[in-house]
């Protein structure tokens, strides 16, 4: 598997009603966000408001989590409730999500109907390894699978490719095997499967 290593000066930073979103990556590439047409999209964003409202995408299905700070979620009819640090929740992008409190977090959108995703937290204590597996197998209808891992804090290598700190490394043409990744500072990273036509 290649690994590209993507790194901030690569990123697209933009401004929104709550603050700035940082466009880590989105297939296919050269695919604009804002013309809605993209088939998935990795970004980061710092929430700056006290209280805001999600942009709706209602062709596209969710998943958020927090890199630093505090926030809250209110999904649709849903109770508030909070949303810890490298905690996951995914959603419908098209349901009315309100949030409170101010963080950076971290998003993966993916196309309804050509694409699904799954991503986990991993940690890793300094000079350890493990082995990362996507956690499910492609469907048949969704033949391609990209891996993306985000690191959050600290160093990871990845098959010979080291991130550091606010870094991606990005597998576009991945297999469900094992990835071996190691750290000799310890590392906190978002690690995404992403199964696409």
């Amino acid at each position: 598997m290649k690994w590209e290593l993507i790194t901030r000066e690569q990123y697209v930073t933009t401004r929104w009603s709550g603050g700035t979103t940082t466009q880590l990556a989105i297939a296919p590439e050269g695919a604009v966000y804002a013309d809605r047409d993209f088939l998935w999209r990795l970004s980061s964003a710092g929430v700056e408001l006290e209280h805001s409202d999600f942009t709706p995408l209602p062709d596209y299905n969710r998943l958020i989590s927090i890199l630093e700070g505090e926030l809250e979620l209110k999904i649709g009819e849903g109770e508030r409730f909070p949303l810890r640090p490298l905690q996951l929740k995914a959603f419908d992008g098209g349901v009315p999500v309100e949030s409170w409190g101010r963080c950076t977090d971290f998003n993966l959108m993916v196309r309804k109907g050509a694409a699904q995703a799954s991503a986990q937290a991993l940690r890793l204590e300094a000079g350890s390894a493990l082995f990362w597996d996507a956690p499910v197998v492609a469907p048949e209808t969704f033949p391609h699978l990209t891996l993306a891992l985000y690191c959050a804090q600290g160093t990871v290598l990845a098959d010979g490719v080291t991130a550091q700190a606010g870094q991606l490394l990005l597998c576009r043409e991945g297999e469900a095997l094992p990835v071996e990744l190691k750290s000799d500072t310890g590392a906190a990273l978002m690690a995404a499967a992403i199964y696409h036509k």
